[in-house]
């Protein structure tokens, strides 16, 4: 068994709210692309509401969107994102997100068998914003081993 998972934030600022007409194509796909997610290899959780989403969280303010999950890998999470149905929809953002100026995704690692929460998953972001890819927070353009 790994000692590591790796957990995701990524942040999104939508241009309108989830109930607004622009933004029901991305809404109507949420259900079936997370159960793409969950079923993908290497998924092992993800923040949701009771409702099965994460669109009411505003954690990160009321227009941010945030998704956080876990998986096994980096291979396993990146196979999801960029080879995925996933891709398909990510490819029409600009219909629905403002472009941000900061870093708004950050990859790190967690003892396995723990779920990260909102607070740590902030300060993982703002050391990615503030010292750039590091063991401590990192990216898919340069990641780093788990802890031995």
């Amino acid at each position: 068994m790994k000692s590591h998972h790796l957990a995701q934030l990524n942040l999104a600022d939508m241009k309108y709210s989830a109930d607004s007409p622009e933004l029901a194509d991305f809404v109507d796909n949420l259900e079936r692309i997370n159960e793409l997610a969950e079923q993908s290899a290497g998924f092992v959780w993800r923040l949701q509401t009771d409702e099965g989403d994460a669109t009411e969280i505003d954690f990160f303010g009321a227009n941010m969107l945030v998704n956080m999950s876990v998986w096994t890998d980096v291979g396993s999470l990146h196979k999801f994102v960029f080879r995925s149905a996933h891709t398909h929809i990510m490819a029409r953002r600009k219909e629905w997100f403002n472009r941000l100026s900061e870093t708004y995704s950050v990859l790190w690692w967690i003892p396995a068998g723990r779920v990260p929460d909102l607070e740590e998953a902030r300060d993982r972001l703002e050391c990615l914003q503030s010292n750039g890819p590091t063991p401590r927070a990192f990216t898919f353009k340069q990641t780093f081993d788990p802890p031995a």
